[in-house]
């Protein structure tokens, strides 16, 4: 079985303060060929973002000192980060958590404990664009 493609030489920042799901993070990631920013918390995560331009960011909402929700709403405010999609990861799975983090700025949404296919799945709807349906087709032909 292959390993699905995550896109090669992209990169994602990973904002966890847990250390143990940093490492799965980061490691899942790495094994797929994705380059990884670490904030383990919310101080610098705009200027880490500024600095290496990650092509997706994974947000946990509970971290220490500030939430993960108001970092989203900083990013998505900030003219050069906003294009940056956000995807939160936490344990808040109860009825109404998904649409409050959605529209707290999140583009989406994975929830502790992680399924693995499911984080490879949602990580690789925003860094692989879908190909078109037809794009075996040769351009000009019929």
């Amino acid at each position: 079985m292959t390993k699905p493609d995550l896109g090669q030489g992209k990169k994602v920042m990973i904002v966890e303060d847990n250390d143990l799901n940093m490492k799965l993070f980061h490691d899942l990631l790495e094994a797929h060929g994705v380059e990884t920013i670490q904030a383990r918390d919310g101080k610098n995560v705009l200027a880490l973002a500024r600095e290496h331009k990650p092509d997706l960011i994974l947000m946990d909402i509970q971290l220490p000192e500030v939430s993960g929700l108001d970092i989203t709403k900083w990013l998505k405010e900030d003219d050069e980060l906003k294009s940056i999609p956000v995807i939160a990861v936490t344990a808040f799975a109860m009825k109404g958590d998904e649409q409050k983090i959605r529209d707290g700025g999140c583009e989406d949404y994975i929830s502790k404990p992680i399924s693995v296919l499911k984080f490879i799945e949602t990580v690789q709807k925003y860094l692989v664009p879908a190909k078109p349906a037809d794009s075996d087709t040769p351009v000009g032909t019929v």
